[in-house]
């Protein structure tokens, strides 16, 4: 099983020997690449659409790991027992619908030594939830695949205090280690503001909040343009 670049470094997060769930697993790739690269000894591999699910069972079937890979048809963390993994990975949908996942299946949640986040959008909800419901954030990741760019968010249980708000905005993490991919995804996001603001009129008050966040960005950039020693987080 090859994995694209964003499904590769999702699974670099996983320690080997790890009990892992992947919910909304879809077409299961992750589950048999972890199985197959001897990463893991068990995975569940779980959906809440029953025809994502049916792709995961005909490609478990296929390279005949049914004693190794178990595919559950259940609703978000609901689908797993207390201590039943170690590693929970939720890829591919929002962040507002991952912190929907945790709250629901808070008890089980609390049982996880950590979580492995890929979302697709509203990824400054996700790390809000997470800073503020007993989560620390221990690294991130940014792929760039077919031009689009995915943020890969690594939790764990624990505390986490945010000195600005622009770490929910663009992952603190990210800008420690100097990501090499985040000067063009802050661009990104910036040309992607920029053209909201030209559509909204002068006095509104959504251009004059999107305006305020454009300033931050380009400030963001100017500080990875600076030598390393002289960049700062605050």
């Amino acid at each position: 099983m090859k994995l694209t670049e964003r499904l590769r470094k999702i699974a670099e997060y996983i320690p080997h020997g790890s009990k892992v769930a992947d919910i909304g697993t879809d077409h299961g790739f992750i589950p048999v690449y972890l199985i197959e690269n001897k990463i893991s000894a068990y995975v569940i591999a779980s959906d809440l659409n029953e025809g994502s699910l049916s792709k995961a069972v005909k490609e478990v079937e296929k390279r005949n790991l049914q004693s190794l890979i178990d595919t559950r048809l259940g609703n978000g963390l609901n689908v797993l027992s207390p201590g039943e993994v170690d590693i929970v990975v939720i890829a591919g949908i929002g962040g507002i619908s991952i912190t929907k996942i945790l709250d629901e299946g808070k008890n089980i949640a609390k049982t996880i030594k950590k979580f492995i986040f890929q979302p697709m959008r509203d990824s400054a909800d996700l790390r809000k939830y997470l800073i503020e419901n007993g989560y620390k954030i221990c690294d991130e990741e940014l792929v760039k695949e077919n031009q689009k760019y995915y943020e890969i968010i690594v939790a764990e249980h624990g505390r986490q205090k945010v000195k600005n708000h622009i770490y929910y905005e663009v992952g603190e993490k990210l800008l420690q280690k100097r990501h090499p991919l985040l000067e063009e995804f802050l661009q990104y996001k910036i040309d992607k503001m920029k053209k909201i603001i030209s559509k909204l009129p002068g006095s509104n008050e959504k251009r004059k909040q999107l305006e305020e966040k454009v300033k931050k960005f380009e400030v963001l950039i100017n500080g990875l343009e600076m030598p390393s020693n002289s960049f700062h987080n605050g």
